[in-house]
């Protein structure tokens, strides 16, 4: 059995012999929670028409800023029939397309863009078919820039050249002063017709100038087509789409050179940087047998494909355009 030693009774503590001791976190935690349940608000704190007056300062600050912005660029949308629409919204008799917009036309409606913006400088109108599909893309000083995704449209523009641009999913229309008429499918298979001045269809650096009176076809992958006038035979045409997109051989060829014109040398001149180099040479024969070779275009420079020399000829060929 253990015996247990007994302790020696503690004697009288002297004044400042006492251990410090700090106290459990748990007892201050318990204290301070009593003290924050029982503790008044003060007068003196943030009153609610403070926190009001503060509101409306912010509310008019923002409202200053909406108002005050610049406001995107936009262009007068004008309804011609039926019911297009500007993003959701139905244009009544007028609205704006501003940029990034889609206008769109049913079945039945039809709608006119006026090109630019009123008191800076409006150029023209685009007159947009039923079942179309456009939108503004830019609207600068220095570009205007449409984007018709499918449909059908009719521009006329007074301005300087290279200003105003319609992408398609196959080419890009460059105006040159111009007025004409242009459709596409969503895929890019479209045409263009000219009916005044000029228009560039321009893809991956391939480039058709198109004349008043001509007409171009576009197809997806491989953009714009070669030029031809609408007057030209049938059988000129059908040979031309067989070059330009099934893969014409040099019959294609032949049939559009036995076809052609004085007029169609416009056709022929694209010709010229499009076949192969033996068929270049029968092209250039075709062309001088047509019409004599001006002065300042000699034949090696043609077959070289000299750029000043070729733009010196179309220049000549385009007065029996």
């Amino acid at each position: 059995m253990m015996m247990h030693e007994e302790k020696p009774p503690l004697g009288p503590i002297e004044p400042g012999q006492l251990p410090v001791v700090k106290a459990p976190d748990a007892i201050w935690d318990s204290i301070l929670a009593s003290l924050d349940a029982g503790r008044v608000p003060e007068r003196g704190g943030f009153r609610w028409w403070q926190f009001a007056a503060a509101s409306s300062l912010l509310i008019g600050v923002i409202a200053l800023w909406y108002s005050t912005r610049p406001q995107p660029p936009s262009w007068e949308v004008v309804r011609l029939d039926g019911s297009p629409s500007v993003g959701s919204k139905r244009v009544a008799e007028t609205s704006r397309i501003a940029v990034g917009e889609w206008l769109q036309t049913d079945a039945s409606s039809r709608a006119s863009i006026k090109i630019g913006q009123a008191g800076t400088g409006e150029i023209g109108t685009v007159e947009v078919e039923p079942n179309s599909r456009i939108r503004l893309v830019v609207a600068k000083p220095n570009e205007h820039r449409l984007a018709l995704a499918r449909g059908e449209i009719s521009a006329v523009v007074s301005a300087p050249p290279r200003l105003f641009f319609v992408d398609t999913p196959a080419s890009t229309a460059v105006d040159l002063g111009c007025a004409y008429r242009m459709k596409t499918d969503e895929s890019g298979s479209g045409l263009l017709r000219v009916t005044v001045g000029w228009v560039a269809l321009e893809w991956k650096g391939r480039e058709s100038l198109v004349p008043a009176g001509a007409n171009c076809r576009t197809k997806s992958g491989a953009g714009p087509g070669t030029p031809y006038f609408s007057d030209a035979s049938d059988t000129l045409q059908q040979a031309l789409s067989a070059f330009d997109f099934d893969k014409g051989s040099s019959e294609a060829v032949r049939v559009v050179l036995s076809e052609s014109r004085v007029r169609d040398t416009l056709t022929l001149w694209h010709l010229l940087s499009r076949v192969d180099p033996e068929e270049r040479v029968r092209v250039f024969d075709r062309m001088v047998e047509l019409t004599p070779l001006p002065d300042g275009v000699s034949r090696e420079r043609v077959l070289d494909l000299d750029k000043d020399t070729l733009q010196h000829w179309r220049q000549e060929l385009a007065w029996k355009w």
